[in-house]
């Protein structure tokens, strides 16, 4: 499945990547290395912030935020030329992207174009006025007020437009920021921070880069009046407990065990492809992407086998190689936990239509794998998998799949497949989660909101529901008499 031929743009290695502090690109005393993980081996090193360096951060961002948030209008053509350079960037971050998180060169540049889709669309969004009297005696508004500054923690399936869900609102809003990316993926966040200073002033954006214990220190850090994280459930809780004493805001986008009911009515020649994208997309390394399928029993043996010719005709590779539409999962640790979670099924009776199993050679390559004969209390239905490998349930009766659909405490999307829009609908508003599809699946935008239910999250991102996540309500009230 994997071909050999490297088509590789990017031949020379770039040794100079640097956090932003206050305007300026900052070296730091340690460093650690980053994987290609389609080879398994570290091929650069990223910047290993101190304490005092994230101290500098805190302090840059605090500065800055003094006339950062008084001038709504500088902030939005700010925002607008931020936009624009991510709209140039593809040729300078996409390969940096391939490399550390393995994505194939297209998507990589998606990605790229992807954050400046969010930038412009936060700077173009209006906010109107929320006046709740006006009369002869008083005049009274709400006011969308900043908060100050903004820790933001971003994961390493999608760095550059997950940290741009970031970055976008809490500028708009009249906030500074300090972020941190992934140690998987650090190194396009770190370009990217450079290139985007020629649109900011000094300290409205900050980068560091460093392991699990930096974000530890940013959470607990004294500064920041907001933490904005997207990763695990088992990290959330942890900065939501870090972040309680402090009592700083906190909005969590985390896992989901994402479930794809598929009604009697459907066609699964129509709805195969379909619902394998939505669970392959990015190699499986979406938390909104499907996890599990539900489909009636007389369908599961059609069903199953398009599914499984779909992921046998799909190449799998370096995301450099021409015709490559999966890459490798991301890092070691969630390489092992799919190798294991797949294992564990088949051993339990799982019964295997496609994959199952790593991809020899270096890398971490794993076949896109369909199962069946698989139920609740297996692992890989149970938990979050995260990774290229889909198992599908059978149902007797509709009532049955929305149950062991909802029966989870993961709760951020799910999707309802048939030809009865009206039915599928109805089905829908009864899934348990923040965001509901029918007969699509990863429909994202940035004018919609997305969070989860239940473990996958608290608040929202996006849309001007998002935006006013990186806000305080203050009521200014006038009396007129």
């Amino acid at each position: 499945m994997r071909d050999n031929q490297h088509l590789d743009p990017w031949e020379a290695t770039v040794t100079d990547f640097a956090m932003t502090i206050g305007g300026e690109r900052v070296a730091s005393g340690k460093t650690f290395g980053v994987v290609n993980p389609s080879t398994g081996e570290v091929h650069e090193q990223a910047p290993d912030a101190s304490p005092e360096q994230l101290d500098a951060a805190m302090d840059a961002a605090a500065k800055a935020y003094i006339d950062w948030r008084d001038d709504e209008d500088a902030r939005r053509e700010a925002l607008r030329k931020a936009a624009a350079v991510m709209f140039a960037s593809g040729a300078e971050l996409a390969p940096i992207l391939v490399r550390e998180q393995g994505k194939p060169l297209g998507d990589a540049n998606i990605e790229c174009l992807g954050a400046g889709v969010w930038f412009q669309y936060f700077a173009d969004l209006e906010v109107p006025k929320e006046i709740v009297q006006d009369d002869d005696n008083v005049f009274a508004e709400v006011v969308r007020r900043p908060m100050g500054v903004v820790a933001a923690i971003t994961p390493w399936n999608f760095p550059l437009v997950l940290a741009s869900w970031k970055i976008g609102p809490a500028l708009r809003a009249g906030n500074t920021l300090v972020l941190k990316p992934s140690p998987f993926t650090p190194l396009a966040t770190l370009k990217m921070g450079e290139m985007l200073q020629e649109c900011f002033p000094p300290g409205v954006i900050n980068i560091v880069s460093g392991g699990d214990e930096l974000g530890k220190w940013m959470t607990k850090h004294p500064v920041p009046r907001k933490i904005s994280f997207t990763g695990s459930v088992q990290t959330g809780k942890h900065v939501a407990a870090s972040a309680a004493p402090d009592l700083k805001r906190v909005t969590l986008e985390l896992g989901g065990n994402d479930p794809a009911i598929v009604l009697d009515d459907a066609d699964p020649a129509v709805v195969a492809d379909k619902i394998f994208d939505g669970a392959f997309g990015n190699n499986g390394q979406i938390c909104s992407a499907i996890k599990r399928v539900y489909v009636p029993e007389s369908m599961q043996d059609e069903l199953v086998s398009r599914l499984a010719e779909k992921a046998k005709n799909t190449k799998v590779g370096d995301g450099f190689e021409e015709g490559v539409t999966l890459g490798p999962i991301n890092n070691k640790p969630q390489f092992d936990r799919v190798k294991e979670l797949v294992s564990e099924a088949i051993d339990g009776g799982a019964k295997v239509a496609a994959g199952g199993k790593a991809i020899d050679g270096p890398g971490y390559f794993f076949e896109p794998t369909i199962l069946s004969g698989v139920s609740e209390g297996t692992r890989i239905v149970d938990e979050e998998q995260f990774g290229p490998a889909l198992p599908v349930l059978t149902y007797r009766h509709e009532s049955e799949a929305l149950d062991r659909a909802n029966a989870t405490m993961f709760g951020l999307s799910g999707s309802v497949w048939g030809t009865d829009l009206e039915r599928a609908a109805k089905v829908a508003s009864q899934v348990e989660a923040g965001t509901v599809w029918v007969n699509t699946h990863l429909a994202l935008g940035p004018d919609r909101p997305f969070g989860g239910f239940k473990w996958s999250g608290i608040g929202v991102e996006n849309g001007p529901w998002g935006l006013a996540a990186f806000t305080e309500i203050q009521v200014q009230y006038r009396a007129k008499t």
